[in-house]
């Protein structure tokens, strides 16, 4: 069995003799030829994991290894791993010839052997008609795309990149997206794509790896962790709107299974002879699978509280007990705030977490395992 090409083995980052946790003992294995995205908010420790692979920060414990290779006493120049900060760290008083070339230039390399490595990388960057001109003529998605053809033309066995977008306006985001897909599929690069943007995580990524507080929450394939969370932070981190999330607990009633919380209750089903699960539950729920209803025994009832139009769908709070929970529908003139409105819920899409350990926990309930 081949061994991952990147692979953090109980990886720690400490401060301040100790005070400060950056990165807490975190394990990632990401293959050849896969884009592996961390995706977290500000602080969370995903651009010191960056530094650390890379060689910029030196690991207060743990393993770094590429090709089951420890790389943590191997200097940042030696490791073959190139980095592309969100800010360019482009040579504004060069040619756009002149920025490709450094890094070979710094190597020593022949010219005909750089000429060769300049040309190519403009090709598959689409930018051989800019090669002579200067960078302060470039726009920003250009400029990007300099930044990252000076670390393939190194050609790096790993790609690390560093919000590489952030600095974009929408609709040059949206070029670059394409443009790095394009490029992965055409070199087959391993990358490691750093960003709290999880948009740009989704579309972009073959797993993502969400980090919060310094570790590593869950590590999974995009379809799979947005319906599927392992943790309450990542089920309300992922989703615009995120996850709906009820802290409460299961009770039998006339017969019935439902799932209570402060005025809010849920009917799952016929209790039959065994009991309820018993204990604190966070029940989640995406926005996508609640619906308005139109029958006259919906499973939810409520008012709404807020309709926020979003092009082709709106975006409706509705009010339920003391509950608020957030549904996306199709578009309507008729909705107003006040409404009463009922709710229908595909049930085969609820999670549920332990009500301590916040983790995504499989249940029976009322005949159907969740």
């Amino acid at each position: 069995m081949s061994r991952p090409k990147l692979e953090l083995v109980q990886l720690r980052k400490e401060y301040s003799d100790g005070n400060v946790v950056a990165v807490d003992d975190i394990d990632l294995a990401v293959e050849a030829g896969e884009t592996v995205a961390l995706l977290g908010s500000s602080g969370c420790g995903k651009s010191t994991t960056l530094n650390m692979i890379v060689g910029l920060e030196q690991p207060t414990g743990g393993d770094i290894q590429i090709d089951g290779a420890t790389v943590v006493n191997t200097p940042a120049g030696n490791r073959n791993v190139g980095l592309v900060f969100q800010d360019y760290a482009v040579f504004t008083h060069m040619t756009v010839r002149k920025n490709l070339a450094f890094g070979l230039e710094v190597r020593g390399k022949y010219v005909l052997e750089i000429n060769r490595a300049v040309e190519g990388v403009a090709e598959l960057l689409g930018m051989k008609d800019k090669l002579d001109v200067g960078v302060r003529e470039l726009g920003g998605s250009e400029l990007q795309r300099v930044a990252i053809g000076r670390t393939l033309v190194t050609k790096p066995e790993i790609l690390l990149l560093d919000e590489p977008l952030s600095n974009l306006e929408a609709e040059a985001r949206l070029a670059m997206r394409r443009e790095l897909r394009r490029l992965q599929s055409e070199i087959g690069l391993t990358i490691i794509y750093v960003t709290h943007d999880q948009v740009e995580a989704l579309s972009l990524a073959d797993r993502i790896a969400v980090m919060n507080a310094g570790h590593i929450l869950q590590v999974e394939e995009t379809s799979t962790i947005f319906a599927r969370p392992d943790h309450t932070f990542v089920a309300g981190f992922l989703g615009s709107p995120p996850m709906n999330l009820l802290r409460g607990r299961f009770a039998i009633e006339g017969g019935a299974v439902r799932f209570r919380k402060d005025g809010f209750s849920l009917a799952m089903g016929e209790s039959g002879d065994g009991p309820a699960p018993a204990g604190f539950y966070t029940m989640g729920v995406r926005p996508e699978a609640l619906s308005l209803s139109g029958s006259s025994a919906p499973a939810i009832t409520g008012r709404v509280r807020n309709v926020e139009p979003r092009g082709p769908e709106m975006v409706v709070t509705v009010e339920t007990g003391n509950e608020a929970l957030t549904l996306v529908a199709p578009p309507s003139d008729s909705l107003r705030a006040g409404d009463p409105v009922g709710l229908d819920i595909d049930f085969d899409s609820l999670v549920f977490f332990g009500g301590d350990s916040n983790r995504r926990e499989e249940i029976a309930v009322a005949g159907r395992v969740y």
